[in-house]
């Protein structure tokens, strides 16, 4: 596949907001009792979208869950939200004007295959019906850049338990959007649209596995997957289906967005592991977003103790790329 690869990610130092700062921020938010209203000040990014407030935004900042660790330094916000994937809008870094385009209500996910009954789901109506949390995850792109951001939204669990699949499903399968008048990059035919992503069920089950609906104490900006996406932090970025409008369940191994497009290079499982490089390029190192320098990647993207034991069994598959 063609990766463009611009160097977004190297903006001054001088434009990152300190950890401290953005904690601080929502513990003075949370005192004065103003909620996410607070939180919807003008930004780089935000001054730029011209549509109605997301009717979500009372229900941000969600409550902190450590659990799962709080890796530091936490991603400058501007980074994160203006150096972004989503092939959707096109193959460069810079696409988050263009995604300003994409309306995020109403919204409506499909939820079929192997479930008691299929049936649609508001996005609102879905978020009343989860337990919204904050979490601090590391995202590690396959091109080896990587940053460390504050998601909000639910266990993936949660979800499929609201789905009711049945026993006998084996996958969690879920799309992006497909609208080729707002999303200009599904026209080109070349691309197997819709993107589709899938789980497997002990994967999807498990506690580290998240559906963001949120990033940094607001919902979620549409350049990085509004209103829901997925975030397992333990595989490379593109697992990761944004913009979400249909789950499905299934016995068979669905075959996934960029597997479809060339899995000599993109596999279904696409765990982290520096030692397994990409046939284009090491995987031993990243660049952190806002940093001159690279770092050791780590297995499994520093989540091992989360996730191994879901592979013990399945050391002949290609777990990695």
């Amino acid at each position: 596949m063609l990766i463009k690869r611009t160097r977004g990610w190297e903006l001054p130092e001088r434009l990152a907001t300190p950890e401290s700062s953005y904690l601080k921020r929502r513990d003075l938010v949370r005192a004065m009792g103003l909620g996410a209203a607070a939180l919807a000040l003008p930004s780089a990014v935000m001054a730029q979208d011209k549509t109605a407030p997301d009717p979500s935004a009372g229900l941000y900042p969600a409550k902190r869950n450590d659990k799962y660790g709080v890796p530091t330094p936490m991603t400058a916000e501007r980074q994160a939200t203006t150096y972004n994937n989503f092939y959707e809008f096109g193959t460069d870094k810079s696409i988050w004007r263009e995604a300003q385009k994409l309306d995020v209500r109403p919204w409506t996910i499909k939820v079929g295959g192997m479930v008691e009954k299929p049936f649609e789901v508001g996005i609102d109506d879905l978020l009343a019906k989860m337990p919204l949390e904050e979490r601090v995850y590391r995202h590690r792109c396959v091109e080896t850049w990587s940053m460390i951001v504050p998601w909000s939204g639910f266990p993936v669990r949660s979800l499929v338990e609201f789905c009711k699949p049945l026993g006998s499903a084996k996958y969690v399968v879920m799309k992006t959007l497909s609208k080729p008048s707002v999303m200009r990059e599904q026209r080109d035919l070349l691309y197997p649209w819709p993107y589709t992503e899938g789980l497997a069920m002990d994967e999807a089950m498990n506690d580290l596995a998240f559906i963001a609906t949120g990033l940094y104490g607001k919902p979620i900006p549409k350049q990085n997957g509004a209103p829901l996406r997925l975030v397992a932090p333990w595989k490379y970025g593109f697992k990761n289906v944004k913009s979400i409008v249909s789950i499905d369940f299934t016995d068979k191994r669905p075959v996934s967005f960029w597997e479809k497009l060339q899995s000599s290079e993109y596999g279904f499982w696409a765990n982290v592991n520096p030692e397994v490089p990409h046939p284009r390029w090491s995987q031993a190192t990243e660049k952190p977003l806002g940093s001159d320098a690279r770092i050791p990647t780590l297995l499994y993207n520093g989540y091992a103790e989360f996730v191994s034991g879901l592979y013990t069994d399945r050391k002949a598959e290609k777990l990695f790329i």
